[in-house]
């Protein structure tokens, strides 16, 4: 027996979600405040613990609209694609934005390279997404505990530079990361093959 859907995709918890993205603007607002104000010389502490609470605030909401989607039996399609876009868009935009190499008080800050690993995954893995789904009529998605590790030492490393940290402990965090970016990588493009395969096969 199938539990399906509840009809009306505007559940509380996709409310929550919807919330958490249009926080998302006032945060990289903060942000962008705070990077000019270090461009001028004259930082702007105010604006960086701005964004560090919002980060937080946006973070934590997560787990709760994950909790009453649970609970409540609130499993949603809208939520389904809502909660994992605005998951990326703060990750993203925020690791964009520390990463600003010609902006020397910026500290710390993103290496470049690691910058291009983020958006480079996501990218492949976006394609192949679209590549499968053309080809086989459907994706599986297989939740990995790598890429839920990445995940959060990339939420963490966010802190670490907002905080800010001590570079040494933020660069740990930023390998730490990239580890198993890559890991989780690699095993999403197996998981792709091996669908493309099976459906070869048939």
């Amino acid at each position: 027996m199938t539990t399906s859907m509840p009809h009306n995709p505007i559940t509380m918890a996709t409310r929550i979600t919807i919330a958490r993205i249009l926080g998302i603007p006032l945060f990289v607002l903060m942000l962008i405040y705070y990077k000019i104000s270090l461009a001028t010389g004259e930082p702007v502490d105010a604006y960086r613990y701005v964004a560090l609470g919002l980060f937080v605030l946006i973070a934590l909401t997560d787990a709760v609209d994950g909790y009453l989607a649970r609970t409540r039996d609130e499993e949603t399609r809208l939520g389904a694609i809502l909660d994992p876009l605005a998951d990326k868009a703060l990750l993203l935009s925020a690791i964009i934005l520390l990463t600003h190499p010609a902006l020397e008080a910026l500290q710390p800050q993103f290496p470049i390279w690691f910058t291009l690993l983020i958006i480079s995954r996501d990218a492949v893995l976006l394609s192949g997404s679209y590549i499968i789904h053309t080809t086989v009529g459907h994706v599986e998605v297989r939740p990995r505990l790598s890429g839920k590790f990445a995940t959060f030492l990339q939420m963490a490393a966010i802190l670490a530079a907002l905080i800010p940290l001590p570079v040494v402990v933020f660069l740990w965090i930023v390998g730490a990361a990239a580890v198993f970016t890559l890991i989780s990588w690699l095993q999403y493009i197996v998981d792709g093959i091996r669908q493309l395969e099976r459906h070869e096969a048939h």
